[in-house]
């Protein structure tokens, strides 16, 4: 499926989608009567509680946010009761909305600098890998190998998990525990890169791979949610090592602008722990 990013539109339906989600009520508005021709609040009440002209709102909600002052959009941030990612998002469109359009560029492909494979395969206590903001897996340790391996199972390559959750539906409902979080977190995140570079040929295709092969990819990708994806916890069933409940550290990497290291760990009092022996035992003889 051919998908075409364009930022004003991306504009226009993000903002559009936080603006219905806020009621008079939550904004600290008053209500007169109850019937409300619009869900969440009104254009013009964006307005006037953001500081700005009805005329001026309109024109940032029809995509136009090119030379839109930071106090503006932290006001219009504020309004709209956004999280740090969906704050994040909007300045990113901003940015993106001055720039010039032209043509979908392909990306260099990423590389992964001898010196950061030595890192990973340093860590021998823990699944660890790199991968860029398309969720390309560009680098592991011998154990990340060993956790990842049904994603690795496709062969293809870079392997990229995202494409494995939504066009490996059965495997990946087997491997991962929560995978209904797992699917709104990787649209969330994709979405969130779309943001920074809605010009990135790979990526664009990517989601249209993933548009064109999964529903619930189009459902999720449609309603315009954003995610930082710094930390958190992952619980998977490995077809070797059982159940293993991990945290997460998600980092990026200053020196290589767009990877991110990804570390997984656990209690080393916990039942996860005697399983990532197992799982590292297995590993080495595989």
């Amino acid at each position: 499926m051919a998908v075409t990013i364009n930022v004003r539109t991306e504009i226009q339906e993000f903002l559009r989608s936080r603006r219905s989600r806020i009621t008079p009520d939550k904004a600290g508005l008053p209500t007169y009567g109850g019937n409300r021709r619009v869900k969440g609040l009104r254009r013009e009440e964006v307005a006037l509680l953001a500081g700005v002209s009805v005329d001026y709102y309109v024109r940032m909600e029809r995509g136009a946010l090119a030379g839109t002052s930071e106090g503006v959009l932290d006001a219009l941030a504020s309004v709209l009761q956004l999280d740090d990612a969906e704050r994040d998002h909007l300045f990113h469109l901003a940015r993106q909305s001055g720039a010039p359009t032209g043509r979908r560029r392909p990306r260099p492909t990423a590389t992964v600098r001898p010196a950061l494979q030595q890192v990973l395969d340093a860590m021998t206590d823990a699944p660890a890998w790199i991968r860029n903001g398309r969720h390309d897996v560009l680098a592991m340790n011998r154990l990340g190998r060993a956790l990842y391996s049904p994603v690795l199972a496709d062969p293809r390559r870079p392997a990229n998990t995202v494409r494995f959750v939504y066009l490996n539906p059965d495997a990946a409902k087997a491997f991962f525990v929560d995978y209904d979080q797992i699917t709104r977190n990787a649209a969330a995140t994709l979405r969130m890169e779309i943001g920074r570079d809605p010009h990135d040929e790979e990526l664009v295709d990517l989601v249209g791979e993933l548009s064109a092969g999964s529903e619930l990819f189009r459902q999720q990708w449609a309603s315009q949610d954003v995610r930082l994806h710094g930390h958190g916890s992952k619980r998977v069933n490995h077809p070797v090592a059982g159940r293993l409940d991990l945290d997460f550290e998600s980092m990026d990497l200053p020196t290589d602008p767009g990877l991110q290291l990804n570390v997984y760990t656990a209690p080393a009092d916990g039942p996860t722990a005697g399983n990532l022996a197992l799982l590292a035992s297995w590993a080495s003889g595989s």
